[in-house]
């Protein structure tokens, strides 16, 4: 889950430890510090969080992002933490909310993350074109599908220091400034909650009490894994084709 902050905006501790409680595998911040990226990673949230807020009061003024990792792919490592330098690069970094797609995840016998290989061999060979140019974020927005990506940068070579992709799947807090990937800096886990009469998925809000397995009939999200169907990271085959069956029902 990316946090993105804009210049000036000051994080929101109780968010970000709310954050961390949904996606406990890992916490990384980075921040735009003068001519420079300073970053941090911890398997700590309070460590990570602690050092990030101390940061942000000596450089208040440039772009900052705050990521807790909710692993799909790859070890809980600190090497996997977000976020990663791009092509090496540590002048330039990404977080990223969300399961990319199949040809970066890891082969077998490779303990990194999806994001982690898509920021060392596939997004430095620019796939998309440039990310300053309409067709290379389009590119890259329709490659990630409903995922996000928060991106700072220092290195002259880009047009800005700060990128949001799929800026619209996310959500801002206009009182503070701060960019947000999801919901669960509210204080909450995704998924089902019963209220004694109703059904809620805490993912799109909807009463879905006629429900068919774990998945939302409404948006599709998975209350065993936390992800958005297709993405589903369930092993439960038959779950996938109740919502899909589902699906062919309610568009007949």
């Amino acid at each position: 889950m990316p946090t993105f902050l804009k210049p000036g905006a000051t994080p929101d501790i109780t968010a970000l430890r709310n954050g961390a409680l949904s996606n406990p595998h890992g916490h990384g911040y980075a921040l735009i510090t003068a001519n420079t990226i300073t970053t941090g990673h911890s398997l700590d949230a309070e460590t990570a969080i602690g050092e990030f807020a101390a940061l942000r009061c000596e450089y208040p003024d440039g772009a900052a992002l705050f990521h807790s990792r909710f692993a799909t792919h790859g070890q809980h490592t600190l090497d996997n933490c977000h976020p990663f330098p791009v092509g090496g690069d540590e002048r330039t970094v990404l977080a990223h909310n969300g399961i990319l797609p199949s040809a970066v995840h890891p082969a077998t016998g490779d303990e990194r993350s999806d994001t982690r290989i898509a920021a060392e061999d596939f997004l430095p060979t620019t796939p998309f074109g440039s990310l300053d140019s309409w067709t290379g974020r389009e590119g890259l927005e329709r490659w990630l599908g409903s995922d996000k990506i928060v991106l700072l940068t220092v290195d002259p070579a880009y047009r800005h220091r700060a990128y949001l992709f799929n800026e619209a799947r996310g959500h801002w807090d206009a009182d503070t400034g701060i960019w947000y990937s999801n919901h669960d800096y509210l204080g909450y886990r995704w998924g089902y909650v019963y209220d004694g009469e109703l059904d809620y998925c805490f993912c799109c809000g909807e009463d879905d009490s006629e429900r068919l397995g774990p998945h939302c009939g409404y948006c599709g999200f998975c209350a065993d894994c936390y992800q958005l169907f297709p993405h589903c990271a369930c092993p439960d085959l038959a779950g996938r084709q109740r919502y899909a069956d589902l699906l062919d029902i309610e568009n007949a």
